[in-house]
């Protein structure tokens, strides 16, 4: 579910850190050494949203790959049962990792997301899903081929300021989540 923020008033958040305009002009703006342009707001939340997994989740997991190994022995697939194996091993330490804190901007460019930039050019449009506490999101659509969606989290950033800023450059145009979404939802992975 996603919500509506063209009606909405802007949300004010305790939490924000005050922006000083001393020390933007005192320093010399990273962003715009690296052709960036003028970051016009930036912050900092895990690469990933951590959901809380109980045993009854791990040992669905572990039933289910248990069940898919078996399944390919009783099919006489050894590369199938070693495969499953594998993403057994490494979705179990992907779970167990912590995400990065990384940082992420707006800027008169395009949007930067920890080292990768994405240009206006190169992004049909955008769309927040906010359904706080569970869902608060960019969604960028971009040109790419492979993965055009890339989705920056904003944690306590206010989404009617970021939606300001990325409508002067991107048309917002509203996107479905996709199963991917909400497998992930459902899962929590």
């Amino acid at each position: 579910m996603s919500f509506d923020l063209r009606n909405s008033k802007p949300l004010h958040s305790a939490n924000m850190p005050a922006e000083s305009n001393d020390n933007q002009h005192n320093q010399k703006d990273p962003g715009e050494e690296r052709g960036a342009g003028k970051i016009l707001h930036q912050w900092r939340a895990p690469e990933f949203e951590v959901y809380e997994k109980s045993a009854r989740w791990y040992f669905v997991f572990v039933l289910f790959i248990g069940a898919m190994i078996v399944y390919a022995l009783f099919t006489n697939s050894p590369i199938m049962a070693i495969t499953f194996i594998l993403l057994g091993i490494v979705g179990y330490i992907h779970l167990q990792k912590d995400p990065r804190v990384i940082s992420f901007s707006i800027t008169s460019k395009g949007v930067i997301a920890d080292k990768e930039m994405y240009l206006y050019e190169n992004i049909h449009s955008f769309w927040i899903f906010y359904d706080p506490p569970h869902t608060k999101t960019i969604s960028l659509h971009t040109k790419a081929s492979m993965l055009p969606l890339v989705h920056i989290p904003l944690r306590d950033q206010n989404p009617v300021k970021l939606r300001e800023l990325l409508m002067k450059n991107i048309p917002e145009i509203k996107q479905d989540p996709g199963l991917i979404d909400a497998i992930e939802r459902v899962l929590h992975i």
